[in-house]
């Protein structure tokens, strides 16, 4: 399994928002701090809830609703074979 680079050219690339597990209410309570780490450099971050194969997994996210790890640049890029990475550090 590859690693991911906590860049903000892979955060640009990252589709983690577009997950179904990735719910209304998560997006709305993380927006501002998604927003001002699209502006910042995110390869300071310690957590951030997106990216979730460079980072850990999502303190919001708690219930599997679909999977779109596969289809992501930064999945196919990486090798990363493993997905649910919102749930699971590190995949599962």
């Amino acid at each position: 399994m590859g690693t991911v680079a906590k860049t903000n050219e892979n955060l640009k690339k990252c589709i983690c928002m577009k997950c179904p597990s990735y719910t209304f209410t998560c997006k709305m309570m993380n927006m501002p701090g998604n927003m001002i780490a699209m502006m910042s450099d995110v390869s300071k971050k310690v957590e951030l809830e997106a990216m979730y194969c460079a980072f850990e997994k999502s303190k919001c996210i708690k219930e599997e609703k679909g999977c779109i790890c596969a289809t992501c640049e930064l999945f196919k890029e990486n090798n990363l074979g493993k997905g649910y990475f919102c749930v699971t550090t590190g995949g599962k």
